[in-house]
C-alpha cells in the first residue's frame, strides 16, 4: 500500500514514491541495518532506478529519521535510541486512538468489510509472523484511511514503520503476532458498532502492549552479558 494516501481513488505512485517505499522496506526488514552506509549507486542498481528518484527518496527518508546525513562522512541508516522509544509509542498511543475515533464517524461499511476480509486471512493456517505483521499493518491502514485525515495517515504511516523496524530488531524471533492480530477482532466489532470510546481504548491498549514487549526485549538485550 502506498505511503501517501488520498481520499477516494488511490493515485499511481511516482518513481520517487516507489523508491521511498522500497528503500524504507529495506531498512525496516534490516537488509539495511542501523549504522549501515547508504550508497546511492548501490540503490540505483538494486532498485533499477536513476539517481534522481533515489536522491528524492533519501531526502524524504532523512526527514522521516530513517537515514542520517553526516557532513563529509556520508549517509547512514539511523539507529533508534532507547530513550526515543517512549516518544515513539506515546505519540502512537495518542494519535492512533484519535484516528480510530474519527474512523467510527467517517468510515463506511465497505471499510469494515475490507477489514473483515483481512481478519479472515489471519485465521488461515500456516501464517508466518512476518505475514501476520503485514496483516496487522493492513488493519491499521484501513482505520487510518477511514479517518479521512491525510495528515494523520501520513504521520501514522511513518510511526508504524518505525515500530515495524523495532519488531524486526528485537521481537521477530520471539514475539507471537497472533495475539496482536487477535486484538483487531474486538476493534473491528467496535468500529462496526460506531463505539468510538471502546475503539479508542482498544487501540490504545493494543499500542501500549506492543510498546511494553519492545521495552522488555530491549532491556533484556541491554542486560545480557557480552559474548
Amino acid at each position: 500500500m502506498s505511503t501517501v494516501f488520498s481520499i477516494g481513488q488511490p493515485q499511481p505512485l511516482s518513481l520517487a514514491e516507489r523508491a521511498y517505499d522500497e528503500i524504507r522496506r529495506l531498512i525496516i526488514r534490516l537488509d539495511l541495518a542501523p549504522g549501515d552506509v547508504v550508497r546511492e549507486a548501490d540503490l540505483q542498481a538494486t532498485l533499477d532506478m536513476s539517481r534522481t528518484p533515489i536522491r528524492e527518496a533519501l531526502q524524504r527518508l532523512a526527514r522521516d529519521h530513517f537515514v542520517t546525513v553526516i557532513p563529509r562522512r556520508g549517509m547512514f541508516v539511523s539507529a533508534i535510541e532507547f530513550d526515543e522509544l517512549a516518544m515513539l509509542y506515546e505519540t502512537r498511543a495518542i494519535m492512533e486512538p484519535y484516528a480510530a475515533r474519527l474512523a467510527t464517524k467517517r468510515g463506511t461499511q465497505g471499510d469494515w468489510d475490507e477489514m473483515a476480509d483481512v481478519l479472515a486471512e489471519t485465521a488461515l493456517p500456516g501464517k508466518t509472523p512476518e505475514e501476520l505483521l503485514e496483516l496487522d499493518r493492513r488493519c491499521h491502514e484501513i482505520i487510518w484511511r477511514a479517518s479521512g485525515n491525510r495528515f494523520l495517515t501520513n504521520t501514522l504511516d511513518t510511526l508504524y514503520a518505525q515500530s515495524d523496524r523495532l519488531w524486526h530488531m528485537y521481537l521477530a524471533d520471539v514475539h507471537d503476532m497472533g495475539h496482536a492480530v487477535d486484538d483487531h477482532a474486538a476493534i473491528h466489532e467496535a468500529l462496526q458498532s460506531s463505539d468510538a470510546e471502546t475503539v479508542a481504548n482498544l487501540i490504545e491498549d493494543h499500542v501500549n502492549s506492543f510498546d511494553a514487549q519492545v521495552r522488555d526485549a530491549v532491556t533484556t538485550r541491554l542486560a545480557a552479558p557480552l559474548a
